[in-house]
């Protein structure tokens, strides 16, 4: 019998569930994938890992396996995401953002956005290993950047490097670090939420 309750508090798309139900392009560990570049993203101390394995070949993604540990929302985008990259060019996939993954998704709950993050992370750092391991130029990272405090010039990406470093985890440290926050105090909540975000994706 359908449980009719289970049913009215379902708020995801027939697109999600069909994706967390078949997941597309998993990496088993019975299959011999050797992939040209990995990334790695996210916390299991925050309930969210990912990992993203990338094929390449004449400057396209040829292939594409990932692993992860999530949510329901988490494996559905990661699973778009996976579907979507595969035959993008190098820089085509490297813009891929959260909110074309959420919308091919049909949408998510306005709470479980974050988890569309962790996808095109994941698949940024498969493409900066990518080329970091063959010695080719990165073109693509400073222009997805977005600048935060417009004062100091602080980026978004800046902001990101920092904190998977593990040098700037706090604001204090981060404003001490770039100068953030620290003439008109406009972008400080700003800040705060790239902080959070990146901590919550990189912070062990």
């Amino acid at each position: 019998m359908e449980n009719k309750s289970f049913v009215a508090q379902w708020v995801y798309t027939d697109t999600v569930k069909d994706h967390f139900m078949n997941p597309r392009n998993i990496w088993k560990d019975d299959e011999d994938f050797s992939a040209d570049g990995t990334g790695e993203v996210g916390s299991l101390a925050c309930g969210d890992q990912m990992r993203v394995g990338i094929k390449v070949k004449d400057g396209k993604i040829s292939d594409l396996r990932w692993l992860t540990y999530g949510c329901a929302s988490a494996i559905a985008s990661t699973s778009m995401m996976s579907e979507m990259a595969i035959g993008m060019s190098l820089e085509d996939a490297y813009h891929l953002t959260p909110d074309m993954i959420t919308s091919a998704l049909g949408g998510l709950p306005e709470h479980k956005f974050h988890c569309s993050v962790l996808g095109d992370k994941a698949l940024r750092a498969a493409i900066d290993d990518y080329l970091e391991k063959n010695g080719l130029p990165n073109p693509y990272k400073n222009s997805t950047a977005k600048i935060l405090c417009e004062c100091k010039g602080v980026t978004d990406v800046q902001i990101e490097e920092l904190v998977k470093s593990g040098k700037c985890l706090t604001f204090e440290a981060l404003s001490a670090e770039t100068g953030c926050s620290t003439a008109c105090g406009k972008c400080k909540n700003r800040i705060i939420e790239a902080l959070e975000e990146f901590r919550h994706i990189y912070s062990k």
